[in-house]
């Protein structure tokens, strides 16, 4: 069953398009990855599945209902976990979660049963009554996630959950989200540029760039279009022996690079006498070569031809400043 269907999304901020016609399908109970560099148009989607945004063309469909002509329905079965910290430091991480159930009209026997569930979920029960403020990163976080889980979402979106995380924070946060996968039935929406988040926690993902979805399959099948392993060399001369590897019918895929090539083979290490044979007849010296299981950066990078931007936070109004700073 599908709890999420875009057909044809597009947003445009006058001449600039930050999400570019997509169409893909979530199923409920799964956990889907949005991936892409900053400014792929993750959060404009987002921004527009969630209410916050009109689309400019296309439509989309939240539990059945219309994002457009259903908006109060759509936000009763969401909840939004974004970049930006929206707590109130000034009040304990309780007193955020019993405001947030106010404002979804919960009353005060579900409030406060579902206020230690969810507390309980992101262990934080011990540092209820602490004020906000005196948090750490990780723990805003997890509260913030427990927020969203308040009023019963059917769809949870994380919007770079872990940005600005310490690696083992991060892994706490990935058991936290796949706890209440499970135990909450909660479909998640994840938005992420680390590759290793969306490789660990995804069911299936999604590579946008550019404004434009690319690829959508499940991990295991975007790793197997790379190759069931990774050959990378240096040599000396590598427009010559790209050209020369091209003619391989056993190279699954080729990427040229700056300093060196990478190919996407079955059975590489039996692969790695042909390839010296090969530069051996052509007179070429390979500098350096290994060979590793193909990872999502692979996958990324076999689809956009590059690896992972680092731009600026992506925004609607950073990309219209954009705009309006070229057009001068």
């Amino acid at each position: 069953m599908d709890i999420i269907t875009t057909i044809d999304l597009t947003k445009k901020f006058n001449d600039f398009t930050a999400v570019d016609h997509i169409s893909f399908s979530i199923k409920k109970g799964e956990i889907f990855g949005f991936l892409g560099p900053n400014g792929a148009g993750k959060t404009t989607t987002i921004k527009m599945l969630t209410t916050l945004l009109y689309p400019t063309e296309g439509s989309a469909t939240l539990s059945d209902f219309d994002i457009i002509k259903e908006r109060d329905d759509v936000r009763q079965k969401i909840g939004v976990v974004f970049q930006e910290p929206a707590l109130d430091t000034e009040l304990t991480g309780k007193e955020n979660l019993d405001f947030h159930a106010r404002m979804y009209g919960l009353s005060k026997d579900k409030r406060k049963n579902r206020i230690n569930d969810v507390l309980q979920l992101v262990d934080l029960v011990e540092k209820k009554d602490v004020l906000v403020k005196n948090y750490s990163g990780g723990m805003k976080r997890r509260l913030e996630i427990a927020r969203g889980l308040m009023h019963y979402p059917t769809v949870l979106f994380l919007d770079e959950p872990t940005l600005g995380l310490d690696s083992q924070t991060r892994r706490a946060i990935w058991e936290y989200i796949k706890k209440m996968n499970k135990e909450e039935d909660t479909t998640i929406f994840l938005t992420t540029h680390y590759m290793d988040e969306a490789d660990y926690l995804c069911d299936r993902v999604g590579i946008i760039d550019k404004g434009k979805i690319l690829v959508i399959d499940t991990i295991q099948n975007l790793k197997n279009s790379v190759g069931n392993d990774v050959i990378t060399l240096s040599c000396s001369e590598l427009d010559k022996f790209t050209k020369r590897l091209e003619k391989e019918d056993w190279i699954k895929n080729i990427k040229r690079h700056d300093l060196h090539l990478t190919l996407g083979v079955e059975k590489g290490e039996e692969k790695i006498p042909a390839i010296f044979e090969i530069a051996h007849k052509l007179k070429i010296k390979i500098k350096s070569i290994s060979v590793r299981k193909p990872t999502l950066d692979d996958v990324f990078l076999h689809f956009t031809g590059r690896t992972m931007r680092d731009f600026e936070p992506e925004s609607p109004m950073k990309e219209m400043a954009k705009f309006y700073n070229r057009r001068r």
